[in-house]
């Protein structure tokens, strides 16, 4: 995609030379975290490109605008685009129950008290249904929560474990029950995982193979996958995250990463590793209502169905969030969609931007949003957990 002087799109050179002045003064200067890469592209095209501080701290090697980033949870917005794919081919409804596709789910119940393996249980006041897991009202929950004694029968057997298969996780979270009820509340859990399992059962592919075939071989997205092959493991950055006195600590050194080889448990809610460049490409496509450059992904109606808010009675995160503190974007005044939150009311949610803005973000740091009003799309892009310690999303928006 062509840069351009910012004014051409009608940015200013000025206001955006404030990112980066505002990072390096604010971050790189106090080593808060080891170097950024922010995009920001309009009408097609991009405005800001620009690669800050390092991408391997320990040996020197500074910021690229081609680094491979581990963009954790920016995969499900890519996975959920995935699987409309397959409901173009009319594979699936929306209100289908998941236990049509996952015949061991059928009598999932919900969690009343007790621990694992003696839990006391209800049943669910309806199955389970696809639009649930692509809107975080399924029921599911994360291990790394640490909120409930569900969260910690995930941690005790695994559920999402790198060395364990998509089939394995299915077969564990047959055996436990919900947090909730399916549609009655908002989690962040492993639903985006267990909708990866759904497009193998559908498709009769793996994931690896059919994100490669359907999404990113038409997109031109060569840099995008679950493993960062030999000849590219140069530019992978490497992961840091913050100690107890506040320092950096490196928790994936890019020289022995554990995405220098492709994974048992392919995690299609987080565990991709792309570039700014490649994201921009598949942001681009939602912008342009399912297209780019004649590789058409989806249909414009899909895009907009799936950019509407899901939410049950149009609520938003916070009036439906199960307790959890953990997310992408705020919770008021954002609703969530098939795939990516949705803004709903700016005042609500303390930002500026427009009304029918969707998002997501990932943890470490990464986020996207795209502004379908003002043809815009931000990508930020860096390796520093846990992403809640700064927001680095508000602060670029304002």
């Amino acid at each position: 995609m062509q840069i351009v002087r910012p004014e051409e799109v009608g940015l200013s050179s000025e206001r955006l030379a404030r990112i980066d002045q505002h990072l390096e003064q604010r971050y790189l200067a106090h080593k808060k975290i080891a170097g950024a890469l922010t995009l920001v592209a309009r009408r097609g095209r991009i405005a800001h490109l620009a690669p800050l501080g390092m991408m391997d701290v320990e040996r020197g090697v500074p910021m690229r605008e081609d680094t491979l980033f581990r963009i954790y949870s920016m995969s499900k917005p890519i996975t959920s685009v995935a699987l409309m794919s397959l409901y173009e081919h009319g594979a699936f409804q929306l209100e289908d129950p998941v236990h049509k596709y996952i015949p061991a789910w059928r009598d999932l119940r919900v969690y009343e008290g007790g621990n694992y393996p003696t839990f006391a249980t209800r049943p669910a006041l309806r199955p389970m249904t696809v639009r649930d897991l692509l809107t975080h009202t399924s029921g599911l929950t994360y291990g790394f929560m640490e909120r409930t004694n569900l969260d910690r029968a995930y941690r005790r057997l695994g559920v999402g474990d790198r060395n364990k298969s998509l089939d394995e996780m299915i077969a564990t979270l047959a055996k436990l029950p919900l947090e909730f009820s399916p549609g009655t509340q908002w989690n962040y859990s492993v639903a985006t995982d267990v909708i990866g399992h759904l497009i193998e059962r559908l498709s009769g592919r793996r994931l690896d193979v059919f994100l490669r075939d359907e999404v990113f071989a038409p997109l031109r997205m060569l840099d995008t996958g679950f493993f960062v092959p030999a000849d590219r493991i140069e530019r992978l950055a490497s992961n840091y995250s913050r100690k107890p006195d506040k320092t950096l600590g490196v928790e994936d050194d890019r020289t022995a990463s554990a995405y220098a080889q492709l994974p048992a448990y392919l995690s299609g809610g987080g565990g991709l590793v792309s570039t700014a460049r490649d994201y921009l490409r598949f942001c681009q496509m939602l912008l342009n209502g399912g297209e780019l450059d004649g590789a058409r992904i989806l249909g414009r109606k899909t895009i907009e169905l799936m950019t509407q808010n899901h939410l049950p009675g149009g609520c938003d995160i916070g009036q439906l969030n199960l307790g959890g503190q953990f997310s992408q974007v705020a919770y008021d005044g954002v609703g969530f969609g098939l795939g990516f939150s949705v803004t709903l009311d700016l005042a609500r949610a303390q930002t500026v931007g427009s009304i029918g803005e969707y998002a997501w973000g990932g943890a470490a740091s990464t986020a996207f949003w795209i502004d379908p009003k003002e043809e815009l799309i931000v990508i930020f892009m860096t390796q520093f957990m846990p992403s809640g310690t700064f927001n680095f999303r508000g602060q670029l928006k304002s």
